[in-house]
C-alpha cells in the first residue's frame, strides 16, 4: 500500500499528509459483481487541522476546505469507528444521523435550504463541534494521524462485506459469501471547488427502456455521495435525459459543452470496451474531467431485452452471450402487471415522481424498512414510502410490492436497487411530504395518506394513485426486441417448452409466450371455477350412484362437458401435442359438504341426506395415495 502511495503522489505531484501540498484519498470497494450502496466508502482521507490549511492554501477557497473536512469526519466516525467497529448504536440512533441532524439544525437556524449556503467560518465551527460530537457518542476522539486514517479506511470497507445490508443483498442476489471484496485507494478529485466543478453518474444507455442514449444526472459544485444519496434535485446531462422534475435546470451539455463531448467520447469507448451497458461514475474538477469508476449497469427486464439483442444485432456480442445477458428474472418482469388503463383514466393521481421502477402496484402504506418487513411476514401487500432510501433499507425494499421515495433522482440507490430487481419504484416525488411521526404522508394536492391505507403507483409513468387500483397483464407479443430475442433462443435451445394448461383461453396464452403443446391437461379442472356448476353436479351424481345404470346415465351426460372442454382445447394447439391426464384426486373431495348441495342431489337420485353422508363416509381414504382413484372412470 505504501509503495502504491508513493506512485500515486508521483501522479499526482503532492505528498500523503503534507503539511503544503497534501494528497487526499479515497478508500472504496471493488466487489467482482457491482452491489450499488452496499459496501462502504471513504473519502477525503489524509484531512486533520494541518493539512486542512494546506488545502486552502492549495486552492484558495476554505469554505471547501472545511466542508471536505466535516465530510471526512461525518464518513469515517459512522464507517470506520462505529460500524467496522460492530458498535450497535443506542435507540438505533447512529452517529451518522446525530451529526446529519446537527448541520440540519444548523442550517434551519439559518434560514438555510442547500449545503452550500453554509458559510467557511460555520463550517470551521462546525468541524469543532463533530469532533466533540464523535469523541461523546464513540468514546474516542476522531484520529488526526493520516496513515492511521488510511488503514481505518482500509480495514472498515474489507469489514463492509460482512455487514448486514451487504449479507442481506448478497442473500437475494444469490451472490456467494466467499468471493469477498477487493478495495481502492484512489486520489481525491473534488466537485465541490465552485461552479466549474461538479459531480455525476451516467448510464450508456437508458437502464429504464434500453435505449441507446447517453443517459445521466450532474450536480454543480457537489460531491459524488450528493448524487447518490439524492440530497438534491440533480440535473440532466443531456435534453434527452430530461424529467419533470429536472426539466427546468440546465444540462450539462449546455454548461460546459466541451467537457460534456469529452465524457460522451468517453462513454462510448467503455461500453464498446467492455461490450455491455456502464454505470459511470465521473467528476469535474475546476474544469478538467475525471473518471473515477465503471461497472455494468443494472437494469430492469425491459432495458435488458432490448440492450442484449441491440448489441447483438450492432455485431457487439455474439447470439450466446445477448441470450445469457437476459436473466430469468428479468423475462417474468416483461410479464409484470400494470395498473388497469380504465381504471387509471377515471383516477386522479394524488402525486408524480419520477419513473424508475416499471409496471404497477399496490399495497399498504408503511414508512419504515422494519414495517415492510414485519406486514409482509403477515401476509400484508406493502408500499414502502421513505425520503429516501439507504442502503440499510435493503430487506424492507425486497419484501415490499414497491419503493416511493419523495428525493432522489434516477441513479439514487433507491432506483438503482429497484431497476435490479425488477420492482416497481417511483424516486423523486417531491410533490410529497412524510410526517416527522413516520405515520402518514401529505401531498401537494392536499390529500393524507396514513398508514396501513392502500396506494397504487404506476412506476413507468410516475404516478401515485389512492387506493386500489387493479392490474392487468402486458402484450409481450408486441414487444419487438422480445420477439427477435426468442427467435435467437430458438437457434440453440436444445429443450422444447410444453404448458400446463386445463382451458382454451390458457392454451392460447401460453402459445403466445411460445409454448410447443401442453405437457399436462388435467380433466378434474374443468370441475372448479367458472361454468363448473352443471358438470360438477353431473359428476357427483355419477359418483353416488347405486346401480350400473344410474351411472351409465350420470356418465354419458358428463362426457358432452368433458369431450366439449378437450375438443375446444385441441382446437386452440392446432395439431400440437397434448398430454390429457385422466381425473385422480380421491372421490370423497368431489362430495359436496353443504346441506342445500346434499339435497339437491339427493332429489336427482332419490336418496336421502343422510343415505348421501353414508355413502361418501364409504369412500374417504386414510391414505388418499391409493385406493379409489377416480382415473377408474
Amino acid at each position: 500500500v505504501e509503495k502504491a502511495l508513493q506512485s500515486v503522489e508521483k501522479l499526482m505531484g503532492k505528498k500523503f499528509g503534507d503539511a503544503k501540498n497534501p494528497l487526499l484519498v479515497s478508500v472504496r470497494s471493488g466487489a467482482r459483481r457491482s452491489m450499488p450502496g452496499m459496501m462502504d466508502t471513504v473519502l477525503n482521507v489524509g484531512l486533520n487541522d494541518t493539512t486542512v490549511r494546506g488545502i486552502i492554501e492549495q486552492t484558495g477557497n476554505a469554505r471547501f476546505a472545511y466542508d471536505a473536512y466535516r465530510r471526512l469526519i461525518m464518513m469515517y466516525a459512522d464507517v470506520v469507528m462505529e460500524k467496522a467497529e460492530g458498535i450497535e448504536p443506542k435507540g438505533g440512533k447512529g452517529v451518522r444521523k446525530i451529526l446529519d441532524e446537527k448541520l440540519e439544525e444548523l442550517k434551519n437556524a439559518r434560514g438555510y435550504k442547500l449545503d452550500t449556503e453554509i458559510t467557511a467560518e460555520e463550517l470551521k465551527a462546525l468541524v469543532l463541534e463533530f469532533k466533540q460530537i464523535v469523541k461523546q457518542v464513540l468514546g474516542k476522539p476522531f484520529p488526526e494521524n493520516p496513515i492511521e486514517q488510511l488503514w481505518g479506511g482500509i480495514g472498515a470497507v474489507f469489514m463492509s462485506w460482512n455487514g448486514k445490508r451487504a449479507v442481506d443483498y448478497r442473500r437475494i442476489e444469490k451472490i456467494p459469501d466467499e468471493w469477498g471484496t477487493a478495495v481502492t485507494v484512489q486520489s481525491m478529485v473534488f466537485g465541490n471547488m465552485g461552479d466549474d466543478s461538479a459531480t455525476g453518474v451516467a448510464f450508456t444507455r437508458n437502464p429504464g427502456n434500453g435505449e441507446k442514449q447517453f443517459y445521466g444526472e450532474y450536480l454543480v459544485n457537489a460531491q459524488g455521495e450528493d448524487v447518490v444519496a439524492g440530497i438534491r434535485t440533480p440535473g440532466p446531462i443531456n435534453d434527452y435525459s430530461k424529467n419533470d422534475q429536472s426539466k427546468v435546470l440546465p444540462t450539462l451539455e449546455k454548461i460546459m459543452p466541451k467537457l460534456y463531448k469529452e465524457l460522451d467520447s468517453i462513454q462510448l469507448r467503455l461500453e464498446k470496451h467492455y461490450k455491455d451497458m456502464q454505470d459511470i461514475e465521473f467528476t469535474i474538477e475546476k474544469g478538467k474531467l475525471f473518471m473515477l469508476q465503471c461497472r455494468i449497469g443494472k437494469r430492469n427486464g425491459v432495458a435488458a431485452v432490448r440492450i442484449a439483442t441491440e448489441m447483438y444485432k450492432d455485431g457487439l456480442i455474439d447470439a450466446q452471450t445477448a441470450i445469457m445477458r437476459v436473466g430469468p428474472n428479468q423475462l417474468v418482469e416483461l410479464l409484470l402487471p400494470m395498473i388497469d388503463p380504465k381504471a387509471e383514466a377515471a383516477t386522479r393521481p394524488i402525486a408524480k415522481g419520477l419513473p424508475a421502477g416499471p409496471g404497477g402496484a399496490y399495497g399498504r402504506v408503511v414508512f419504515t424498512s422494519e414495517s415492510a418487513v414485519e406486514w409482509a411476514s403477515r401476509g400484508e401487500k406493502v408500499i414502502l414510502v421513505r425520503e429516501e432510501t439507504s442502503p440499510e433499507d435493503v430487506d424492507g425494499m425486497h419484501k415490499a410490492q414497491a419503493i416511493l421515495t419523495s428525493k432522489g433522482g434516477m441513479t439514487s440507490h433507491a432506483a438503482l436497487v429497484a431497476r435490479g430487481w425488477g420492482k416497481c419504484c417511483i424516486v423523486g416525488c417531491s410533490d410529497m411530504e412524510i410526517g416527522n411521526d413516520n405515520k402518514s404522508l401529505r401531498t401537494k394536492s392536499g390529500d393524507v395518506v396514513n398508514e396501513g391505507e392502500w396506494i397504487s403507483l404506476n412506476g413507468t409513468k410516475g404516478l401515485v394513485y389512492k387506493d386500489v387500483l387493479k392490474l392487468v397483464d402486458v402484450d409481450v407479443e408486441h414487444n419487438k426486441s422480445y420477439g427477435e430475442l426468442m427467435k435467437l433462443v430458438d437457434k440453440y435451445r436444445v429443450l422444447n417448452v410444453r404448458t400446463n394448461s386445463d382451458t382454451p383461453k390458457d392454451a392460447a396464452k401460453a402459445i403466445t409466450f411460445g409454448a410447443e403443446g401442453i405437457g399436462l391437461f388435467r380433466t378434474e379442472h374443468m370441475f372448479y371455477g367458472e361454468g363448473s356448476d352443471k358438470p360438477l353436479f353431473l359428476l357427483r351424481k355419477m359418483i353416488m350412484s347405486k346401480t350400473v345404470a344410474e351411472r351409465r346415465n350420470a356418465l354419458n351426460e358428463l362426457s358432452v362437458f368433458v369431450k366439449g372442454d378437450i375438443k375446444a382445447t385441441m382446437e386452440t394447439m392446432k395439431g400440437m401435442p397434448v398430454t390429457i391426464r385422466l381425473l385422480d384426486p380421491p372421490l370423497h373431495e368431489f362430495v359436496p359438504h353443504a346441506e342445500d348441495k346434499l339435497a339437491a342431489l339427493g332429489t336427482e337420485l332419490g336418496v336421502s341426506s343422510a343415505e348421501l353422508k353414508k355413502r361418501a363416509e364409504s369412500l374417504r381414504e386414510n391414505n388418499p395415495m391409493l385406493g379409489h382413484r377416480g382415473v377408474r372412470l
